[in-house]
This record gives structure tokens, C-alpha cells and sequence, in this order.
């Protein structure tokens, strides 16, 4: 019988080794601004797992992914680990960008540019950008990430790798955002990770397209120049916002009707996108 080893706790995600694969477990923990929150939203891990799972399936014929069962894992794992072959991470978060929010908003009106990307004068909060715009950042063991142009992902990972994490994140942004549109969300962003298999092929990593990972509106309430109703932890991190938290750990405790609100917004992104209804 194989054991199960912890490697490797993250803020939300906990890896362990088991006969030579990797878990990936989503725990039910919630981060804002780089701090583990003290509250756990229930179900969460769950929600994050199975809507990864059925988005990987849907990009097997672009990349090839790092999943070989989400089922055959452990019990006390179930429903929320994926067994995974071991990668060599890239060291680059590659995130695609179609509409202007967050840090990149924040770039954007004071430099004009994300990532090195110049973008039209006149944008705000909320604008749909021209086309979607690949703007990757550093992948920081501790503290933030950083923004970086792709000419930096060239000079670390190699022009044809840059070009192809960046030709890779472009394509899973424009389809995944395609379909969701067709179920009322729009993407606005979201952040993916690729690592190498042990014959060197560049494989889809972590979680893809899940309200950890992306920006989710609904379409019927889109509207540039203010805060858009978010169906993600933009929800947890305004109400953080909110109270007189400095952004350094301990992070506040959070109330149960912002947890049980947060979780309704979950539960929502995953039964419009799969078209599936939760269970759990």
C-alpha cells in the first residue's frame, strides 16, 4: 500500500507525494493579498476541483494536462484532489487579460501599459480591452508576484517557450471565455500555470478557469467605470477592503453571511459554466 507524504502546503493548496504521483488538494481555505484568511468557505476546495477537472477535459486537444485520475485518490481527499504526474514547473504566472480590472487597471492609469503592453488611451475600470493580451508575472515563493513583459519571459524561458506559454494562455482564455459567455459570465482575466513532464512537454498545470483563478462577471450586469458584481474571491477581497485590515497576517475573521455569500457565488460559477448542479 503506497503512503501518502506531505510535500508542500500553499495558501489554498496542499501537495503530497503517493507512489511516485502527485495530489493536488484543495483545501476549503480562502487568500487575500498574498494572507491565508483565518475562515475557511465550506465546500470550497470541492467547487475548485471539479470545475478544474471538467475545464482540463475541455482543453485536452490544445495542451496536454497534468491529470491522471480525479478519482482515484485517497478518501478523506475525495471530490477535491486531482492525482497529478509530477512536473517541473515554469517559473512564470501567465496570465490573459480581456477586460481591464485589479492590479493590471492600476498599471494601466498609472504607465498606460500591463505588462509592457501598450493599451488605448481612454479605458476604466471594467473596459473590454481591444483583444486579449497575455500579461505574465513573477512567480514569487513568498510575498507578491510581479508584473514582467514578455521580452522578460523570453530572456528567462526561451523564445520559443515565451512564445508558446504566451500562444497557449491566449487560446484557453479565448475559448474558456467564449463558453462562458454563452452561459452569462464573462472572464475578465484569469492566471494559468504550465510545468514540463518528465520527457520535457510543456503540460496545463494547478487549476484552470475557477473563481480562484479568473475574474468572473455576470454579463447582464457588465458596466465599465465601477466595481463589477464579482462571481469570485474579488467578493472576499472587497469586503476585506471594507475593514480596517493593514494586509498583513493574521487576516480578519470573516462573517458567516460573507462566507455563505461568497460560497452562493462559487456554487453559481460552476453550475452556469458546466451546466451541472452542485452537489455538496
Amino acid at each position: 500500500m503506497s503512503r501518502v507524504k506531505h510535500i508542500h502546503a500553499g495558501k489554498v493548496r496542499d501537495l503530497y507525494e503517493d507512489g511516485g504521483d502527485i495530489l493536488l488538494v484543495a483545501s476549503d481555505r480562502v487568500s487575500v493579498y498574498d494572507v491565508t484568511l483565518p475562515t475557511p468557505i465550506p465546500g470550497k476546495g470541492a467547487l475548485l476541483t471539479q470545475l478544474s477537472l471538467w475545464w482540463f477535459e475541455r482543453f485536452g486537444d490544445v495542451v496536454p494536462n497534468h491529470v491522471l485520475s480525479g478519482t482515484d485518490v485517497p478518501p478523506e481527499f475525495a471530490r477535491r484532489a486531482i492525482r497529478c504526474k509530477p512536473l517541473e514547473m515554469v517559473k512564470v504566472e501567465c496570465i490573459a487579460r480581456g477586460y481591464l480590472a485589479g492590479l493590471g487597471l492600476k498599471e494601466y492609469q498609472k504607465y498606460g501599459t500591463v505588462s509592457g503592453v501598450a493599451l488605448p488611451p481612454g479605458l476604466e475600470e471594467g473596459s473590454e480591452l481591444p483583444e486579449p493580451i497575455f500579461t505574465p508575472t513573477t512567480k514569487a515563493e513568498v510575498g507578491h508576484d510581479e508584473f514582467i513583459t514578455f521580452d522578460d519571459v523570453v530572456r528567462q524561458e526561451g523564445r520559443e517557450t515565451a512564445e508558446r506559454l504566451r500562444d497557449l494562455t491566449l487560446e484557453i482564455y479565448r475559448r474558456g471565455a467564449a463558453h462562458a459567455e454563452t452561459r452569462g459570465i464573462l472572464v475578465a482575466d484569469t492566471k494559468l500555470e504550465f510545468g514540463r513532464d518528465a520527457d520535457g512537454t510543456l503540460t496545463l498545470a494547478d487549476e484552470v478557469l475557477t473563481s480562484d483563478s479568473s475574474r468572473f462577471w455576470p454579463a447582464d450586469e457588465w458596466q465599465p467605470g465601477r466595481t463589477q458584481h464579482a462571481f469570485d474571491k474579488q467578493f472576499v477581497r472587497d469586503w476585506a477592503t471594507s475593514t480596517d485590515w493593514d494586509r498583513t497576517p493574521p487576516g480578519p475573521e470573516v462573517p458567516p453571511e460573507i462566507v455563505e455569500a461568497t460560497r452562493a457565488r462559487y456554487t453559481e460559477a460552476y453550475e452556469r459554466i458546466t451546466g451541472n448542479t452542485w452537489t455538496g
